[in-house]
């Protein structure tokens, strides 16, 4: 079954960033930041989604995404359905086609889904009928588009001219679906250079194709850095011994202080979460004052509220924030 393409400057599902244009991509960012105000009212809502369903179907765990989702959805007047896979008919051994009729049967409108098979949300897209939104959070090794987005949205807004920036992306990016979709994002956006840095057991050896510069030591990489982001060991995807320890790997591949102060003075430090203190990066670099991760959380409501909200054709003008 072949997967219809958007109609051209419209956004249905959104499975990963290799499929949205430039132009889709400063959309969502500006829609999301028109969002922004939202979450500083007295009644944190806007009535864009009232009347629709969106169900969070969850194979894996997660804090952030389904929670941002779930508050995305709700400010903008939606009915939300969490579906508790642990307990639901899945672990039965339902297929995931049953599943996704059995929701439609309950009249839903967009499916936000996680799971731990790469293309799984493109199999939801591809069967689910041609009124449901279909919307990957995260799926395998694949693709985390919302998260590339909100990490893209929150360098924005500290430093606009994306132009000009040299953004270092630091571990395991071998089994990061977060990091090839900010990957793509970046460089769609126009991003001076990407560079990714980790032990060359975890950097993909195709990873050039992406328009990256691969180097295999922090000291070589962070200098110039304007953004730093700091990847989560992901040991649920690794098979065999990929690295030695933890500690060695923080030896070396850690994000410290000392080692920030190679890059800019005001470079900025994200991480996807969750973070691993002692592991990928220290607690006072992590808590410091070039941290943007609670802010990336943050962001994350008002980036999710804009591509649900462009999905079910509902922003664009200024009434979408009445």
């Amino acid at each position: 079954m072949t997967l219809p393409a958007d109609p051209p400057g419209q956004l249905h599902h959104l499975l990963d960033i290799q499929s949205l244009s430039r132009e889709m991509i400063v959309r969502i960012l500006d829609t999301a930041a028109s969002f922004m105000s939202v979450t500083e009212r007295s009644v944190k809502k806007v009535p864009l989604l009232r009347g629709k369903t969106v169900v969070n179907l969850f194979f894996e765990p997660s804090t952030r995404t389904r929670m941002t989702f779930e508050l995305a959805a709700k400010r903008l007047s939606a009915d939300v359905l969490n579906l508790d896979v642990e307990h639901s008919s899945a672990k039965k051994g339902e297929t995931l086609l049953d599943t996704l009729r059995n929701l439609e049967s309950m009249h839903m409108d967009m499916l936000v889904v996680r799971h731990n098979e790469s293309g799984s949300a493109d199999f939801f897209a591809r069967h689910a009928a041609p009124h449901v939104c279909v919307l990957n959070a995260g799926d395998g090794r694949h693709a985390h588009p919302t998260q590339g987005l909100l990490d893209v949205f929150t360098i924005r807004r500290y430093k606009p001219d994306l132009s000009k920036l040299v953004v270092t992306i630091i571990g395991d990016v071998m089994h990061s679906r977060v990091a090839r979709s900010e990957i793509e994002a970046l460089t769609k956006l126009g991003v001076a250079e990407v560079r990714v840095v980790g032990p060359r057991t975890l950097i993909p050896r195709d990873i050039e194709a992406m328009g990256v510069r691969v180097l295999y030591r922090l000291e070589d990489a962070l200098p110039d850095s304007d953004v730093v982001i700091a990847l989560r060991l992901q040991r649920e995807r690794m098979q065999g011994a990929l690295l030695p320890s933890e500690g060695e790997y923080f030896s070396h591949y850690g994000l410290t202080s000392k080692r920030l102060a190679l890059a800019k003075p005001d470079a900025l430090v994200l991480h996807p979460g969750p973070i691993n203190r002692g592991v990928e990066i220290a607690s006072d670099v992590a808590d410091g004052p070039r941290s943007v991760i609670l802010e990336q959380v943050a962001n994350g409501i008002a980036v999710r509220m804009a591509v649900m909200a462009l999905a079910l054709g509902h922003a664009g003008s200024k009434e979408h924030l009445a």
